[in-house]
């Protein structure tokens, strides 16, 4: 029997892939944000470690260190919990690496490549879903603050900015938590990496103790390192005292990340995917 002759109707072409514009991908990435949020309301067990942390750090601090540090755990009350919105946004990031790596694992980035959509679109919704993870954060501290004795000495809408900066933060910070979890090889490795950066970020700061009581050296490293210029702003803000320059520092904090961080962590991923 001969070969049936190939003919342009019986001819199977290799589909034409379709250029998708800023505004489009954009759109991609909101609805699987949209995605990420529907699977967190009808899962909120995801959210048990972004609720028992701030509760811990809180109580375990105030309770048993607050005394020691500040002559009352009232008095330290006031200072630290500014300090902890900066810190507890920082390890909620770590989810971001952590949930891209278990779904590249998975399967599931395969399944969104079949579909029309941005490549970058799985990567922008992820980090864009984990503002609610965020704002849970700040809002259990907070609440837990405020039933503890912590009062707001300056505004509401001073108060609401400071929290709108802490969730810049942390998701400046997404970046550095994608480009661990698309350079590791499974998702268990990604807190273990993320925190060997992440505490000397966080405990070489002025989060917890006055940098002055601190040897030389470590003072220094404090005095340059970004956490402090945040967590400075976001006392000032909500406590009282200076925020022009620690905010500017911050911003600028912001921007270096986004630069060096972004795209890095954006080559990593596109590799990890391809």
């Amino acid at each position: 029997m001969s070969a049936p002759t190939l003919t342009p109707e019986n001819t199977l072409t290799p589909p034409v892939k379709r250029r998708i514009g800023a505004l489009e991908a954009t759109g991609h990435g909101l609805t699987l944000a949209k995605r990420n949020l529907r699977y967190v309301v009808r899962t909120p067990t995801t959210l048990i470690d972004t609720v028992i942390q701030p509760v811990l750090f809180l109580m375990v601090f105030v309770f048993l260190f607050g005394g020691a540090i500040s002559g009352t755990w009232q008095g330290y009350l006031q200072t630290l919990v500014p300090g902890l919105m900066v810190q507890i946004t920082m390890y909620a990031s770590i989810g971001t690496g952590m949930a891209l790596n278990t779904d590249i694992s998975k399967g599931v980035f395969d399944r969104f490549r079949s579909l029309p959509i941005a490549r970058s679109a799985p990567l922008v919704g992820a980090v864009l879903g984990d503002v609610v993870r965020y704002a849970v954060a700040v809002t259990v501290l907070l609440l837990l603050a405020l039933a503890l004795g912590f009062r707001v000495q300056t505004d509401p809408l001073s108060a609401l900015l400071a929290c709108v900066l802490v969730i810049v933060f942390g998701l400046t910070l997404c970046w550095f938590s994608v480009l661990i979890g698309m350079m590791v090889a499974n998702p268990q490795a990604v807190p273990g990496v993320s925190m060997a950066v992440i505490l000397p970020l966080t405990f070489g700061s002025n989060i917890f103790a006055d940098p002055e009581t601190m040897p030389r050296w470590l003072e220094l490293w404090v005095g340059v390192n970004p956490v402090s210029h945040f967590v400075d702003t976001v006392r000032g803000l909500m406590i009282g005292g200076p925020v022009a320059g620690p905010l500017a520092l911050s911003l600028v904090a912001v921007v270096l990340c986004h630069v060096i961080l972004l795209p890095l962590a954006l080559r990593a991923y596109l590799r990890r995917v391809r």
